[in-house]
């Protein structure tokens, strides 16, 4: 028996867990402890994922959250630490790239716990994203990595990760997705909402180079003021988007676009709904990149760069930045038709997380004979 403790801490992080906790379930020889850092406490952002993905009650929930990165990153890891000598577990997963994965990460592996990293070796090359940082900083102690995509192999064995503590396993997110698109799909979200499947768009903002610079948050807008007069954009904006609409007197502005609509912030199953019929999805989320492939949705990244090149290599994202002429340059090909369809990405196909887990049970069976572990898949 392997005991596990897996970390949940942000909205990111639910949709991962959940497959992982799921194929957990299947094997007797995994004893999985599910650890809640609190990092997203609003119910919508976290209360809500844990029912409409079927995710285990939570074994303790460290009901850490606000701050700085730093000062958030510095309380999960003193509330974690005491969790993990009471549980003494063999090894510590954890998911992405928030503050929890890299507090709880460190945490075990000053306490001598094997770390597990999931979604492993992406990289964007932008160092000013705290998301970069936590990355970077999680595979490099981390003792077992499992891969979303090929990239994520050939990052790490640049920075001396490879070997049998490497597997590309596929996506994650594709297998939550994936495990619910029919039932997303049945919802009446889009009659709720009044719009019919291929007319409206959906955007997501929350990026600190988005929202944090009122000169950027205003690019955004000027792009936005001109694409809803075209087509409705639903916008279901994240709490400290919403903030800084407010501290930088956007909030008006965005109000008195007719066909800009504000929601607050939806269940998955509501908005995979929506971005399953949408004619294209603006954002600047990494894991949405992901899902907009998977369903062969266009996406247009408000990004400069993206941890998830294979979405643009064999997806329908496109990096356009800020600036409106990039921006409506790849528009114009969506509304005229014009446009390049995904090809699913190789393992993409829900069962990541079941690779996992064989991973972990086959490697620990191994290492308790005294025996090499056989390689990778």
């Amino acid at each position: 028996m392997v005991k596990v403790l897996c970390i949940a801490g942000a909205r990111p992080n639910f949709m991962k867990i959940a497959p992982i906790m799921r194929a957990f379930g299947a094997h007797p020889e995994i004893e999985p402890y599910l650890i809640h850092t609190g990092q997203h406490y609003d119910e919508r952002m976290s209360r809500l994922f844990f029912d409409e993905l079927e995710i285990p009650k939570p074994d303790r929930n460290l009901g850490v959250h606000g701050g700085t990165p730093t000062s958030q990153t510095a309380a999960i890891m003193q509330a974690f630490e005491p969790v993990c000598k009471e549980y003494n577990p063999d090894m510590v997963l954890v998911v992405g790239d928030v503050n929890s994965t890299v507090a709880c990460g460190l945490t075990s592996v000053h306490l001598g716990i094997p770390l597990i990293h999931v979604e492993a070796g992406l990289r964007s090359r932008d160092r000013t994203m705290t998301e970069e940082i936590n990355r970077i900083v999680t595979d490099s102690i981390s003792s077992l990595l499992f891969c979303s995509e090929p990239s994520g192999i050939v990052n790490l064995g640049k920075e001396g990760r490879y070997g049998d503590k490497v597997f590309h396993v596929g996506s994650v997110i594709a297998d939550t997705l994936l495990a619910n698109l029919g039932k997303a799909k049945a919802l009446p979200t889009l009659s709720e909402m009044d719009v019919r499947p291929g007319t409206y768009g959906v955007m997501t903002l929350h990026r600190s180079s988005n929202v944090d610079d009122p000169a950027a948050f205003a690019r955004i807008l000027d792009i936005v003021e001109k694409v809803q007069k075209e087509y409705p954009i639903l916008f279901p904006i994240h709490p400290r988007t919403r903030k800084n609409a407010e501290t930088f007197g956007l909030t008006d502005r965005m109000r008195k676009m007719p066909n800009l609509r504000l929601t607050e912030p939806l269940g998955y199953l509501e908005f995979l709904n929506l971005n399953a019929h949408a004619k294209f999805v603006m954002t600047d989320s990494g894991g949405i990149q992901e899902e907009t492939t998977v369903l062969d949705v266009p996406c247009l990244t408000l990004r400069e760069n993206t941890e998830r090149p294979i979405t643009c290599e064999q997806g329908t994202n496109t990096l356009v930045g800020s600036e409106p002429e990039r921006f409506f340059a790849a528009f114009e090909k969506i509304t005229n038709g014009i446009r390049r369809h995904a090809t699913v990405p190789p393992l993409w196909d829900g069962k990541a997380a079941d690779r996992i887990a064989y991973v972990i049970t086959t490697k620990w069976a191994a290492k308790k004979c005294g025996k090499p572990f056989p390689g990778n898949l």
